[in-house]
């Protein structure tokens, strides 16, 4: 398997440096060459573990270049690390409701699923070639205590995490900044979690730096960490037995494109509802074909608080029927006049029938979180609570009420006490292993929103 870039300027390279690069050297994003079909949609009578389910269904993506025993292996390692051996289980919470709960690996996210494996991936690619990289990324809330988690105890691996100030949780701050690995690094930068973004691509688009300090990615601007929560959709469906719409918390686009893959690859979706908070891009973009981006405002959901999904690129450029030239010179336009048009035509093709978007301000996401602790007893976090708010909007207006809604249940209730006890009354514990997270000493730097500022700590922190 082949990769090829959003914006059409760099060359086709294979997985494992499609791992090790994140980022395109033209800027854009990594996608296969072709979408990849499974032969037959396989129902829950399969006799496999979830990690062995997962090589399969991701074996066409690494496309021989590591071992599939190897593979397999390294995913068994990965998912080795969940509270629960499911790792993704299916809960019904009432008739043709269901929650996806992503949220059993280390740092209680579901960005735990993707990069519990990118970090082995890491660690078993860079021992075979002898090299080390200094990964850079930007987090609005749980990709940062993943991404640490993940890497923590790689061999070949430095990583500094850009996060915004105050605008994440206390949780999922201290989940980054209470590690004693020494090649981790966190970052608070004075700003949002957009300006935080684009620090990292402007560190990857200067090409000296970049190869100087042998940057990587492990953000959702890495194809990997898309591939990865493929998975989880077919799971869930095979243990449902039939197809489903999903309805997916949303902020950087990179979720419910996976969703949007597996739907490629054969899997029995009906289609998508993207859920937002008040920093509504998306679904305003769902409602009048044109994308025009706002101040972002804090909310209850702060992993969404973004007005710029980098991963709606990869979208973008299947809209162009793949024309990397067309899609940059559209992102161009799109960061210089704050506004990305789509023609009619690519909108019915691309987005009608597949796509619907809901917004949930932060007293519906109460509501919800509270609605669903009096019938049921079950606590949730407030991303989960926007995706299921949507979900239950959507439900006999854009899809059949009897179409069964999965909602992606993506962060651990303990993330966001604060919400949830404003929402239900009761404090939410943290499992056993972070018991203790909030009596930890802390470890980060704070730096301003300047470029230069930020290279030299990154520059320094090579080992």
């Amino acid at each position: 398997m082949q990769y090829v870039s959003t914006r059409g300027a760099a060359p086709q390279i294979g997985f494992c440096d499609v791992l090790l690069a994140g980022l395109a050297r033209d800027g854009g994003l990594y996608v296969p060459e072709s979408w990849p079909k499974l032969e037959k949609f396989r129902g829950a009578d399969i006799a496999t573990t979830y990690a062995q389910r997962a090589a399969s269904i991701m074996a066409p993506f690494v496309g021989g270049e590591i071992d599939q025993q190897v593979f397999e292996r390294l995913c068994v390692e990965a998912y080795s690390t969940f509270r629960n051996t499911e790792v993704a289980p299916l809960v019904e919470i009432s008739q043709n409701e269901y929650l996806l709960e992503l949220f059993h690996g280390p740092t209680l996210a579901f960005k735990d699923v993707a990069l519990q494996l990118v970090g082995k991936l890491f660690d078993h690619v860079l021992a075979q070639r002898n090299e080390r990289v200094m990964i850079v990324g930007a987090t609005s809330g749980d990709t940062g205590g993943a991404a640490f988690d993940g890497v923590a105890s790689c061999r070949n691996v430095d990583i500094v995490m850009l996060y915004p100030n105050n605008r994440v949780s206390d949780v999922q701050r201290r989940q980054m900044t209470t590690l004693t690995a020494k090649n981790v690094h966190a970052v608070a930068v004075d700003g949002t979690f957009d300006d935080c973004q684009d620090l990292v691509k402007a560190m990857f688009n200067d090409q000296k730096f970049r190869d100087a300090n042998q940057l990587s990615a492990v953000n959702s601007i890495n194809w990997v960490r898309v591939m990865a929560q493929v998975v989880y959709y077919f799971t869930a469906l095979e243990k449902l037995g039939r197809s489903a719409v999903f309805s997916v918390p949303t902020g950087n686009f990179g979720n419910v494109l996976a969703g949007w893959i597996a739907k490629q690859m054969g899997a029995p979706i009906d289609g998508f509802v993207v859920a937002s908070n008040k920093n509504d891009i998306l679904t305003r973009f769902f409602e009048s074909k044109k994308m025009t981006a706002n101040e972002v405002v804090p909310t209850l959901s702060p992993s969404m608080d973004i007005q710029v999904s980098s991963n709606f690129e990869r979208l973008i450029f299947e809209m162009n029927n793949r024309d990397g030239i067309a899609t940059a010179k559209q992102l161009v336009e799109f960061r210089s006049t704050g506004e990305l048009n789509v023609a009619v035509g690519s909108y019915q093709k691309w987005i009608s029938g597949v796509f619907v978007g809901r917004r949930c301000d932060d007293e519906d996401t109460l509501a919800t979180m509270r609605d669903v602790y009096k019938k049921s007893g079950m606590l949730i976090d407030p991303h989960t609570a926007v995706g299921l708010s949507a979900a239950r909007q959507s439900a006999g207006v854009d899809y059949p009420k009897e179409v069964p809604m999965i909602t992606l249940a993506t962060a651990h209730p303990a993330k966001f006490p604060d919400a949830v006890r404003r929402a239900t009354g009761e404090t939410p514990k943290l499992p056993e292993h972070l018991a203790d997270l909030m009596s930890r000493p802390e470890r980060s730097v704070s730096l301003p929103n300047d470029l230069k500022a930020v290279q030299a700590f990154v520059a320094g922190c090579r080992n």
